[in-house]
């Protein structure tokens, strides 16, 4: 197929796929989005709140207020 051809070919294929609108079903569309809700965050926050990760925190910050970097890494 020469070339000429092929082009319009692909022209007319891609003016079809560009033009086409199907049908929808706007009734189906609002089920399916209404049927889902936002989760409560604040149920789940409370859920999983520990009072270990404060504790974790704490001593992560001691940690850092204990380093001292080296001669070397403050070279770098």
């Amino acid at each position: 197929m020469g070339r000429g051809r092929q082009k319009a070919k692909h022209t007319k294929v891609a003016r079809e796929l560009k033009y086409f609108s199907p049908d929808t079903n706007y009734s189906a569309l609002e089920r399916e989005l209404g049927t889902h809700s936002e989760p409560d965050f604040a149920a789940l926050a409370a859920k999983y709140d520990t009072a270990d990760d404060l504790d974790d925190d704490l001593e992560l910050d001691d940690e850092l207020d204990e380093y001292v970097p080296t001669d070397e890494q403050k070279r770098a």
